[in-house]
């Protein structure tokens, strides 16, 4: 559970799943929401690969995924496991030798549809190459590629189809007493995807890969995978996420990342809260904004961070956060530290000392000095144009 004993409204109870391991990452349980994304280079592309991965796990990835559709992507993924930071998931579609390889090639879990890689025996020959290895396997329901006898039963694409599919699976793999797997049920549709993951969840207790597959493009695939999987996963639903952009894969790290924030459930780096100004902003909030984004970015410690424009809104924000600036009048504002009132700043030095304090604070919490940084919220050292708050 997401607990907030004094705020009870924001409090998350998680629903209760079966914990597995990918690699050295625990999925499900009271385990972290962890995070995925998926490469889109070619996957025989060793040094490529490498290099999404690597830019994908150094913006927060927990997981990252690989295609293998053939042999030489199969070949390639030895390398790739071995150098990679973060446990590699090999994509599998339709031919269970590729399974089987990429298990021997290091792939910490293998996504499959257990019922599209061939008859029993072949199912058995990639299940026992899975617990021969040490992978986990997902169960990857998919809307769009339903098998053709639900579709007949059901006439179109249906959380029921969904959810038999994903349940039939399951038996596939309990039938060969393998139970290191986790299941998603996706959908472009955000109305079909979230009634699919609702009712698998009331089906099982194995750990559920949440995404909105197919999002589209990077402002709309957000937007839709906001709705979709933040509606759920403040229902509780949801053990690790992917966000499916048209964009580059560390582009969906960081928007998965957001979404987890927004509900309390992981926390990374600089959560800025700002106002969208208007005539009362007292300096250039937009792009104070942009460039605080850009320069906060390899800022890994979470803290809060609010940017507003004017004292209507301002102040209040600055009780909630760990450090604050709020626009005031004559080219100046104020900074709060630890919701008080700090000092005053011009707004020509505001983003490099913001930039300063937050790179201090994430400095001294990373050596075990939050206690001081609460108890003295006045800053250390002085900088030009800069002078105590009276009062």
């Amino acid at each position: 559970m997401s607990l907030n004993p004094i705020r009870p409204w924001r409090n998350i109870e998680r629903r209760k799943s079966r914990r597995i391991m990918v690699g050295n990452v625990p999925v499900g349980g009271d385990a972290p929401i962890s995070v995925q994304t998926m490469t889109n280079t070619d996957s025989s592309d060793v040094r490529a690969t490498l290099a999404q991965v690597i830019a994908a796990a150094e913006a927060g990835a927990d997981i990252v995924r690989v295609s293998t559709p053939d042999e030489a992507a199969t070949r390639a993924l030895r390398e790739i496991t071995r150098e990679s930071p973060v446990p590699i998931v090999a994509d599998i579609h339709f031919h269970y030798r590729r399974a089987i390889e990429a298990a021997e090639a290091g792939a910490a879990c293998l996504r499959i549809n257990p019922g599209n890689i061939g008859d029993a025996a072949r199912v058995r020959e990639v299940v026992q190459a899975a617990r021969d290895h040490g992978c986990s396997i997902r169960i990857g329901v998919n809307a769009g590629s339903l098998e053709r006898h639900l579709l007949e039963k059901y006439g179109e694409p249906c959380p029921d189809a969904m959810v038999e599919s994903g349940l039939d699976h399951i038996r596939l793999l309990q039938d060969n007493d393998f139970h290191e797997f986790k299941i998603s049920v996706k959908a472009s549709d955000v109305f079909l995807a979230a009634a699919a993951y609702q009712m698998l969840a009331e089906a099982t207790d194995a750990p559920i890969h949440l995404g909105i597959t197919e999002a589209g493009g990077l402002r709309g695939g957000t937007v839709k995978s906001a709705v979709g999987m933040g509606n759920l996963l403040w229902m509780g639903i949801g053990d690790t996420i992917r966000v499916s952009l048209s964009a580059d894969p560390v582009e969906e790290v960081k928007v998965g990342y957001e979404i987890l924030k927004s509900l309390g459930l992981r926390t990374r780096g600089v959560q800025i809260i700002s106002c969208p100004s208007c005539a009362r902003q007292g300096f250039d909030v937009i792009k104070t904004v942009e460039a605080l984004e850009q320069r906060l970015e390899h800022i890994k410690t979470p803290m809060s961070l609010s940017i507003i424009g004017c004292v209507v809104n301002g102040p209040g924000e600055a009780l909630m956060t760990d450090l604050g600036f709020t626009g005031g009048g004559a080219g100046s504002g104020m900074v709060y530290m630890a919701g008080k009132q700090s000092h005053k700043l011009s707004n020509a030095q505001m983003i490099d000392h913001i930039v300063e304090l937050v790179e201090r604070r994430a400095e001294a919490l990373a050596a075990g000095q939050g206690e001081a940084l609460a108890a003295d919220a006045s800053p250390q050292v002085p900088v030009p144009g800069m002078h105590r708050a009276k009062g």
